[in-house]
């Protein structure tokens, strides 16, 4: 699968920019975050949408806002009250990293977000990715904003594949660096996520409501299949994860410690079970506490 960088030409690149930001002034979904662009809500809605589809955050997107408005009405509370509010949203360290972070944020910037890369990254359980779309989204920079939907756009639109490689390789996040527009480059990566999550999507592009169909590169090739390493992808019943589920939705429910016999009951795989249930103690998950019972941090 090429990969390679191209740059457009100028009046090709300011057409590119004027179309899909046009559709983005007309097709934007409005989501909470958007409305709010606080850098607080923003980065609380990142760190919830990692591998999590919009419409599974949002409705515990706004239960959290509403009663942790601020880093500081989060860091007050025990981490097991994070973890409760996290639901069944998945991958529940995020909730732990995210309490962390606004744990941080007081004690380090007197309760407001961090504007600068630097102090973002540091920041536990934020990433090149996050750091950048808090820049981009919540302080208006100049960021290169590359999840995995303005990946797609840009292998589809202007490298002519499918989809692009697995990790984001220097070449790619440099074509990425020289097609941001000097201008409203954090309405350029809100526009370019928009496309990918709602037109181009995986499986099922919508090409005729695509603003910029005629000159995609993938679509004039006639749509050549993905010829790349295979992709990984997200297996659920019957696995670790799956498993861990089940015993934190017990916790999460029960608002105290609860028996280990109670655990038990949710997985027949006592095997499984038990390395599911010491993966959740050891990455601070799950407290034991006396007498073989369990409960949430």
């Amino acid at each position: 699968m090429s990969s390679t960088t191209t740059v457009l030409p100028s009046p090709e690149l300011d057409r590119l920019h004027e179309s899909i930001l046009t559709w983005f002034d007309e097709a934007a979904r409005d989501l909470p975050w958007r409305r709010n662009a606080s850098a607080w809500a923003v980065m609380v809605s990142e760190f919830m949408l990692q591998q999590t589809p919009v419409v599974r955050v949002l409705p515990v997107y706004e239960a959290w806002m509403a009663r942790w408005p601020t880093p500081a009405d989060l860091a007050a509370e025990p981490t097991g009250e994070a973890i409760r509010a996290w639901g069944r949203l998945g991958y529940p360290r995020r909730a732990l990293r995210l309490h962390a972070a606004a744990v941080a944020i007081v004690e380090h910037h007197e309760g407001e977000v961090p504007r600068t890369r630097a102090e973002l990254l540091a920041l536990p359980g934020v990433g090149d990715y996050t750091a950048a779309a808090i820049e981009s989204f919540a302080f208006c920079g100049r960021a290169v904003v590359l999840d995995t939907n303005v990946r797609r756009v840009f292998a589809r639109v202007i490298s002519g594949v499918e989809f692009p490689s697995q990790s984001v390789t220097a070449a790619e996040r440099g074509l990425a660096t020289e097609l941001l527009p000097s201008v409203d480059a954090h309405r350029w990566a809100a526009a370019t996520m928009e496309l990918g999550a709602i037109v181009c999507t995986a499986r099922t592009p919508a090409c005729e409501a695509c603003p910029v169909a005629s000159t995609c590169r993938w679509r004039a090739a006639g749509f050549p299949a993905y010829d790349g390493p295979p992709r990984r992808g997200q297996a659920w019943e019957g696995t670790d994860r799956q498993c861990r589920g089940r015993l934190m939705a017990v916790l999460r429910e029960a608002h105290g410690p609860v028996p280990k016999s109670a655990l038990d009951l949710v997985w027949p795989d006592a095997a499984q079970r038990e390395r599911a249930l010491d993966g959740l103690v050891a990455d601070g998950l799950v407290d034991p506490v006396a007498d073989g019972e369990y409960a949430l941090p």
